[in-house]
């Protein structure tokens, strides 16, 4: 798995970090997703891959290894 993230698109509604906290953070100074993990271990790969279906504004990609 490897995950992007296009933090142009990002509306910092934060789904993502509720949804895989080892995985994402928001900047603290505007709220736009950080990716912590591009290749995250299998363990956290299921919150990520939700994390991608609930985010709003399509923001983060995986590609399936």
């Amino acid at each position: 798995m490897r995950i992007t993230v296009n933090r142009s698109r990002c509306i910092a509604a934060g789904q993502c970090v509720l949804k895989a906290p080892h995985v994402f953070d928001q900047d603290e100074k505007d709220g736009i997703v950080i990716l912590l993990h591009e290749n995250p271990a299998p363990e956290f790969r299921d919150s990520a891959r939700l994390a991608m279906r609930v985010c709003p504004s399509e923001a983060i990609t995986i590609e399936e290894d």
